[in-house]
């Protein structure tokens, strides 16, 4: 963060902040003109947040605990807002719809603007599911349409998701599309990195992931070169079952957990293919864009997937990687191959996918653009504010 902070803003993760969402610290560490202060009900086991920037709901004891439900419930905390008045912010960005849904009442209590990016999940899991899923997924169903009405802009993370909140009633002069960047100074390749035979998944070891369809893949793959080794970093409820079908089909395997930000960049430094296949899952939900997608592009590490959801905005067939039709294993297997055995195609791919993300996805400029839309976002709120004092 800048020195010369201007603003204070909320940024709002119900649960502080899961290993995978690295993206959201990444986006408010870097902002220039804004300072980050991060509100949600509690901490859970992921990424560090500062204390002096963290503010919970839920401190982990009972009362925290009564806070929690009782936010939930009403969309009030009097002692969460007593010391939210004195930080003045300018306004709060949640991530994810649900969690917009329990921002709106801090946004509207402190009467400041309500921004909330939705992700992939959030929009495309469908409301028959959801209905049927957790208390803060079945609440944003339910409170869907009030948060239409008083959401002051929703930003979708690809052209993918934009169409998806539009088809969902979400106002068009609402709605803005804008991606998420990389941090291309932290994600660069090591030009002495000796690049092995392997095959490298990132991600929760979940159905819309498709890591069984690699394995799958790998399968095949391992028959024609033994060499070609896949590695396996993340964790999930299926990851006992994934590892069995990974011992039973596999030679060459290894399941490493969920790793550090630093771990998972010194194994994309190590590998020569990148694969997460995300697949549509039973539930509807499909992968928004895929921020690891970017973050192995940025590292000079091709990628193999399939053609889900926002991942054509990720990856770009034939120029940064390979993409096959959803679900099309035999066609994965053979991209997997084809990049490991022709040279010259991997290198093309490697320095495409590197000037890729610099021209369109480097975080430093997406985050610039992003504090315009806050600042235009701010000047047309005051407009409105005044607007308001003049008609009383």
């Amino acid at each position: 963060m800048s020195s010369a902070l201007q603003h204070n803003i909320l940024i709002y993760r119900d649960h502080l902040l899961a290993p995978s969402e690295t993206f959201i610290k990444s986006q408010g560490e870097s902002l220039q003109s804004f300072r980050p202060y991060y509100m949600g009900s509690r901490m859970v086991q992921g990424l560090e947040l500062p204390s002096e920037y963290r503010i919970l709901l839920n401190e982990g004891n009972l009362l925290g605990r009564f806070r929690e439900v009782g936010y939930k419930l009403t969309g009030y905390c009097g002692t969460v807002l007593r010391k939210l008045r004195t930080l003045q912010p300018r306004l709060i960005h949640a991530h994810f719809g649900p969690d917009g849904v329990l921002a709106s009442g801090i946004a509207g209590r402190l009467e400041i603007p309500l921004v909330v990016t939705f992700h992939g999940y959030d929009v495309t899991t469908t409301d028959r599911y959801a209905e049927s899923s957790y208390f803060t997924h079945r609440n944003y169903i339910r409170k869907r349409p009030r948060l239409q009405r008083q959401g002051e802009l929703f930003i979708a993370v690809s052209r993918f998701i934009e169409r998806e909140l539009l088809h969902q009633g979400y106002p068009e002069d609402k709605v803005r599309q804008h991606y998420i960047g990389v941090d291309t100074e932290l994600f660069v390749p090591d030009p002495v990195a000796h690049r092995e035979p392997i095959v490298l998944f990132v991600g929760r070891l979940v159905d819309v992931k498709g890591c069984a369809y690699l394995i799958q893949a790998m399968e095949e793959v391992q028959r024609v070169d033994p060499t070609i080794e896949l590695v396996i970093i993340g964790d999930g409820p299926l990851r006992s079952e994934l590892e069995a079908m990974a011992a039973k089909r596999l030679i060459k395997y290894r399941f490493l957990g969920v790793q550090p930000p630093e771990a998972v960049r010194f194994w994309m430094n190590r590998a020569k293919l990148f694969s997460v296949p995300s697949i549509t899952a039973a539930s509807g939900a499909k992968e928004g864009l895929g921020m690891v997608f970017l973050e192995a592009g940025a590292m000079g590490l091709p990628v193999v997937s399939f053609s889900t959801g926002g991942i054509t905005e990720a990856v770009e067939h034939q120029h940064t990687g390979m993409l096959a039709l959803e679900k099309d294993w035999q066609s994965l297997t053979r991209y997997i191959l084809m990049l490991m055995q022709d040279e010259e195609l991997w290198l093309k791919c490697s320095r495409s996918g590197q000037e890729r993300v610099k021209e369109k996805f480097c975080l430093n400029q997406q985050n610039r653009k992003l504090e315009s839309i806050y600042h235009q976002l701010l000047n047309q709120h005051h407009t409105q504010e005044e607007s308001s004092e003049r008609r009383r």
